[in-house]
């Protein structure tokens, strides 16, 4: 039995080599070790990230520092020795945090950790006191009588569940997207929620939300999950509580950024281009470092170490999206300009989910091109990437609106989501949760991939 299990196994490898070998010269698989050992023996994904957050900080898109980080970025492709640095615009709804703070007033008085949503209209300057009514989901709300919550404060207290895919945020945001909303309904005068978090610390969750047109906008805020825990105890014990909460924030209007984009040509096919990248822009709470610094220093990296080696026969292209953070504004802007030549892009991939090792790779492509994504995944393994077979990947949020179009070769490079979530869209979102050596991991994950894909004999198509 373990001379077959053996045996099977080395007609595997022999069955990979034969197709890495049909795919990619020898010649290309020496450029491919080179570009992965310097990307693990490099500090440059990391110093680009603290020259971000250091330098520039948060990135509130509309804001001083927005503007920033796109000249920053710009310089920074530059540095870095880019063919090609340019913008291009972008418009979003812009929104400002000024000032927020909660107390519970009754039964006793408490300290109460809060954050505005995003977009949310301010309350009056002494703010807003009034009893709470807990729902423990969305759906709970919503099935409520009319009027259940007339002149309270709604609170949803569903709580996030810990997973390394994250598998737990979808569902927890429905409550972020549209609880206000639903409350409002009800009669509510605020909305409070547990933040979509799996932290322990008093750290809450800001996020995008909406309101609904004929619906009276209310103010929205997260609190941290020991906050919640402390309003749901004091609920069990059917204690009456009376919560004050303070925001001031201001909606102004129509905003501008620009997605920077960075390209390394390619030798033969330069029109045809690698898309690797991630969102410039952040939450105004942290300094962005994981959400998505890491994503834009990495993949800044990531083309860097390619083109030291050997420039691809397609082009690299780098593309720090803006606006992601309020609705996929850049992404948006970027596939309304580039939809006549969509099929220009030959592979995509997004990094937006931190900066923890990456584990798992997944294509979603033609059936013809898997030989080539069976190639990469050999040659990701010395980084313990798993391929993940399933021919159905996401490939990242900013690439959705590229999705849409239709045939975009996509791929993910799956990152350990488990720890995120306990920092993602809060205060604590800084350069000290970033482990150097775990960004290496993936700038070289980045750099394999975009390079076999960009250099590979055939096109690669999606489906």
């Amino acid at each position: 039995m373990k001379k077959l299990l053996c045996t099977l196994a080395l007609s595997g490898l022999t069955f990979i080599n034969s197709v890495t070998a049909q795919e990619f010269t020898l010649k290309q698989i020496e450029q491919v070790s080179k570009i992965r050992t310097n990307a693990l023996n490099s500090d440059l994904a990391y110093d680009i990230l603290s020259s971000l957050t250091t330098e520039v900080g948060p990135r509130l898109p509309g804001t001083t520092n927005d503007a920033l980080a796109v000249q920053w970025a710009q310089d920074k492709f530059k540095e870095l020795g880019y063919d090609k640095v340019w913008i291009e615009p972008a418009t979003f709804p812009s929104w400002r945090r000024y000032s927020e703070s909660g107390t519970i007033i009754a039964p006793s008085q408490q300290p109460l950790h809060l954050t505005a949503l995003g977009g949310s209209v301010s309350t009056p300057e002494e703010g807003i006191t009034a009893e709470v009514i807990q729902f423990e989901t969305l759906d709970e709300l919503i099935a409520a009588p009319e009027n259940a919550a007339k002149g309270k404060i709604v609170f949803i207290n569903y709580k996030m569940n810990r997973h390394i895919d994250g598998n737990g945020y979808g569902p927890a945001t429905r409550a972020r997207r549209t609880g206000a909303i639903e409350a409002a309904k009800k009669g509510a005068v605020a909305f409070i929620m547990r933040s979509v978090s799996t932290s322990h610390h008093r750290f809450a969750h800001t996020g995008a939300s909406q309101y609904k047109d004929g619906v009276k906008p209310i103010v929205k805020v997260a609190i941290p999950n020991p906050d919640a825990d402390q309003i749901s105890r004091l609920t069990t014990l059917n204690k009456t509580i009376k919560i004050n909460i303070k925001v001031q924030t201001k909606d102004l209007g129509e905003g501008k950024s620009f997605n920077v984009i960075g390209q390394i040509n390619g030798t033969q096919n330069p029109e045809q281009y690698v898309l690797i990248g991630g969102h410039l822009d952040s939450w105004d709470l942290g300094t962005g470092a994981l959400d998505d610094g890491a994503g834009v220093a990495l993949t800044m990296a990531a083309a860097k170490f390619i083109a030291d080696v050997k420039r691809p026969k397609r082009s690299v292209r780098v593309v720090l999206f803006a606006a992601e953070e309020l609705g996929l504004w850049g992404a948006k802007a970027y596939a309304k300009a580039h939809a006549t030549n969509k099929h220009n892009i030959v592979a995509a991939a997004e990094s937006d989910f931190g900066a923890d090792f990456i584990y798992g790779f997944q294509s979603s492509v033609e059936a013809s091109s898997l030989p080539i994504v069976r190639a990469i995944a050999k040659q990701l393994l010395p980084l313990n990437i798993a391929y993940i077979g399933a021919n159905r990947s996401s490939s990242g949020p900013d690439l959705i609106p590229l999705r849409n179009l239709g045939g975009l070769p996509g791929f993910s490079l799956h990152t350990d989501g488990t720890d995120y979530f306990d920092y993602h869209h809060t205060a604590d979102d800084t350069l000290d949760k970033v482990d150097p050596k775990k960004i290496q991991q993936n700038a070289a994950a980045y750099a394999v991939f975009a390079f076999m894909a960009a250099d590979a004999k055939k096109t690669i198509k999606g489906k």
